[in-house]
């Protein structure tokens, strides 16, 4: 009989954790939510100076372009995925999306990969946190997830999406501008951050509270002043009108440097703190690289 209460207990312990058990993280989210911000319009940003880095350095951009209002969504991303399969541009072997790349200019540096010409890996369908589903001939968004950020893209991945419609990924400056227009504002929207701002580690969203800290992403341009069951969000813009310069996903950019193999991230995600939102911050990876909280958005030139 002495046995019996921790007998029961570890019974009844069983039971909580077998009922309480965490979602997924391909689970479909709480809340269908459309921020009514159009993920196909895009923002003029003009050249100019502007103060770039931590500690404002004035520096100058010599055109005029325009970039996405918003990071490419899960619907345009496999609406690409459905049309280059088809044509050719990209391959299927082993679960994993492949498209040519070029190759980089190899130095010999120490440290430094070489990227030579070939087919490269742009989306592992295999990957954590994917929106989307392939049964073998066609890619389908999971419902709810249409106007969210598609994630665990690879640069090369990133980079074929733009160049597939003839555009680009930004600049690390183009990037930061964007973000920050011409003042010292260390965010897109200002001085300050909360929860009503951005997506980020703890930041109390309602898909957050569905998957846990490190959250879940929000549809783009979540952030807009509007008020979500209770979840009040304040216009979070950059100068330019661009959204989600800060968090939800961090953003590829298109620098490849000399004598490193290494691409650049902007942005913060919804697994940073929000200190690390801030516009001068930035993250690298290997091109090759994806994540869960990895995403990008397009530029272009001003057409005459």
């Amino acid at each position: 009989m002495k046995h019996t209460l921790p007998l029961l207990l570890l019974v009844l312990f069983t039971a909580l954790v077998s009922g309480c058990s965490t979602p997924s993280f391909a689970s479909g989210p709480p809340l269908i939510i459309d921020p009514g911000i159009d993920p196909d319009q895009w923002a003029d940003i003009p050249a100019g100076e502007f103060l770039q880095g931590q500690f404002e350095h004035e520096v100058m951009l010599d055109h005029d372009y325009q970039m996405m209002v918003t990071p490419v969504t899960n619907q345009q991303f496999v609406f690409y995925l459905n049309q280059a399969l088809a044509d050719g541009t990209l391959k299927l072997a082993d679960n994993r999306l492949m498209g040519y790349y070029p190759g980089d200019e190899f130095h010999g540096y120490r440290h430094e990969v070489e990227i030579t010409a070939g087919d490269w890996l742009q989306v592992d369908l295999e990957a954590e946190g994917l929106r989307y589903t392939f049964d073998g001939s066609v890619f389908t968004v999971l419902p709810g997830y249409e106007k969210h950020p598609v994630v665990s893209v690879t640069w090369f991945g990133a980079l074929g999406y733009c160049q597939y419609y003839g555009w680009r990924l930004p600049s690390e400056l183009e990037w930061e501008k964007a973000a920050r227009g011409t003042d010292a504002r260390p965010y897109p929207w200002g001085d300050e951050i909360g929860f009503e701002y951005a997506n980020f580690y703890s930041s109390r969203d309602p898909f957050e509270a569905f998957l846990g800290k490190s959250g879940d992403t929000t549809p783009v341009g979540f952030y807009n002043g509007g008020n979500y069951d209770g979840f009040e969000t304040v216009n979070a813009a950059s100068p330019y009108g661009l959204y989600d310069m800060a968090g939800n996903v961090e953003e590829w950019t298109g620098n490849v440097y000399e004598k490193q193999h290494y691409r650049y991230m902007r942005g913060g995600s919804k697994a940073n703190y929000g200190y690390e939102l801030r516009v001068w911050v930035s993250n690298n990876a290997e091109p090759d690289y994806f994540g869960p909280s990895i995403g990008f958005r397009c530029a272009r030139d001003v057409q005459p």
